[in-house]
């Protein structure tokens, strides 16, 4: 895996972006043209790119993930045709593995509560839900992480259910990852004096070589951080030290915008900023640069736009389906394997932050009714909402799947935000080569004010048939997404294509 970043990526390669004729326009648009070249000598985008995040307690309900859940299967196919399940969230901390039906319960540690903290509630994953969950991914064609408990778990449970859960997902399984934002561990289930990264290392090293003894070839997830993406280059560090480690494939972190819901600075405008991308890369540099030293890949495995549940009126709109094309199109281009979108059912997701979402207070607060707020996806940031026995996708995932169609392709280098800087419009592109030679274009203008006119010149291209996909809605703040596609009868001459981008939407663009 290349370990190129996109900034160095774009400044250097030769088919880097090179933009003429900027200007900008009196009735509030601009116009850039965009020189791409049609090698590919970027980033891959991996074919399961894709990926959601779910709370491991949604196991304590086998018919959730199952095969007869047929209305999930559906929204999990329509949003990726090979994406990748990751278990785990603050709840995986509680879980415990219980083999048969009169397996007693075990001992646990005491925990300090902490307001704001998911309290110690207990249960148990059964091998009926594994097998459940394996014949879901079966169904749907995704694959899975998944996540075993650090913060209260022992080395010999940890290793029977993973011996159990390789058995029965099989090749369904990418790895496991054991903990769930362990930097956090110092709010509740660590002693903040002595908690750090080589305490981490200590105890993360025991669960994994029990696991290894019973699954010799198993594959590892780590650290899975909340927001010290510093550890990561911590743990690279150390790793020449480790004898015989364990095999890990990626290093995992986690990243939210911003939250809880209450927070007046998670907002739309402060979403679409482009200073709020700069700040993903400068933590993409860095755990790109980490892995490197490790052999091993990245993947975001767990975020969404509001820690805590999302927030209403911005994680359930439209501005972050363009959130979410831009971020997983940022992180592919850097060479990230993939991004997990935190979701699933209000109650689990509820639990898992303390018995109740921010959100739901902030609407009570602005006189909302019940009905009114029922009318909202539960959590609200979750790529598939839950209403009753039915599964619809919300307007993150269509962002998520926009930056999908990517999938399987290389990236030949487009970056319009400096370019269209220099207009006042903002705005980024990607660029990249499909497997079947076709080089496609996606533009995101996140401008809130601003249309703009991009005329795409592509090297030896001219004359190609063009082919356009939209991401739009009504306005940045709708609950409905709607993207169409369709060829517009449109050609590639020498001149370029002249592609119009309305403020707040996404266009790609086809060369065949």
């Amino acid at each position: 895996m290349t370990t190129m970043t996109r900034r160095r990526f774009v400044a250097n390669a030769a088919l880097a972006v090179a933009a003429s004729g900027v200007r900008a326009q009196a009735n509030g648009s601009a116009a850039v043209t965009l020189n791409i070249s049609a090698d590919a000598t970027g980033p891959h985008m991996p074919e399961d790119f894709v990926g959601l995040s779910y709370e491991v307690q949604q196991l304590t309900d086998p018919a959730f993930f199952s095969p007869a859940n047929a209305g999930l299967i559906e929204q999990f196919k329509k949003l990726a045709t090979h994406g990748v399940l990751r278990l785990g969230g603050n709840t995986s901390e509680f879980g415990y593995w219980k083999p048969t039906p009169d397996s007693p319960e075990p001992e646990h540690p005491h925990t300090r509560e902490v307001e704001g903290e998911p309290k110690a509630q207990y249960y148990a994953v059964t091998p009926d839900a594994v097998r459940s969950l394996a014949a879901f991914l079966r169904a749907t064609g995704w694959t899975c992480l998944y996540g075993i408990g650090m913060g209260t778990n022992t080395p010999e449970r940890a290793a029977a259910e993973a011996e159990f859960v390789a058995k029965t997902l099989g090749a369904n399984l990418q790895y496991f990852q054991i903990g769930n934002e362990a930097d956090l561990f110092s709010n509740h289930l660590r002693d903040p004096k002595t908690w750090g990264v080589k305490p981490y290392l200590d105890e993360w090293l025991a669960l994994a070589r029990a696991v290894a003894a019973k699954v010799p070839d198993a594959k590892f997830g780590m650290p899975d951080v909340a927001m010290s993406v510093g550890w990561l280059p911590e743990i690279a560090g150390q790793w020449p030290s480790i004898q015989n480690p364990p095999h890990v494939t990626r290093l995992t972190h986690h990243y939210y915008f911003g939250g809880p819901a209450t927070n007046p600075e998670v907002n739309i405008p402060n979403l679409m900023k482009p200073a709020t991308m700069a700040r993903v890369q400068k933590d993409a540099d860095t755990a790109m640069g980490a892995a490197k030293k490790m052999g091993a890949g990245v993947r975001m495995t767990e975020g969404n736009t509001c820690y805590r549940g999302g927030k209403p009126g911005v994680s359930d709109v439209f501005a972050s389906a363009l959130w979410a094309a831009d971020y997983a199109l940022l992180l592919a281009a850097s060479g990230y394997s993939g991004v997990n979108l935190h979701g699933g059912t209000g109650k689990s997701v509820a639990n898992s932050v303390g018995g109740f979402l921010p959100g739901d207070v902030l609407l009570k607060e602005q006189g909302k009714t019940a009905e009114e707020i029922a009318t909202h996806p539960h959590p609200f940031y979750t790529p598939i909402g839950t209403f009753g026995d039915k599964y619809a996708l919300q307007p993150v995932a269509y962002g998520l799947k926009f930056a999908g169609s990517f999938a399987g392709a290389t990236f030949v280098g487009a970056e319009l935000t400096t370019n269209l800087q220099a207009a006042g419009v903002n705005a980024t592109a990607y660029a990249a080569k499909l497997s079947n030679g076709a080089v496609s274009v996606i533009i995101l203008n996140k401008d809130l004010d601003k249309d703009v006119a991009v005329t795409l010149k592509l090297a030896g291209k001219s004359g190609s048939k063009v082919e356009i996909e939209k991401l739009e809605a009504p306005g940045i703040d709708s609950r409905e997404t709607h993207v169409t596609r369709g060829s517009n009868g449109g050609v590639s001459s020498g001149a370029g294509y002249v592609v119009q981008v309305p403020k707040a939407s996404g266009v790609r663009v086809t060369f065949g």
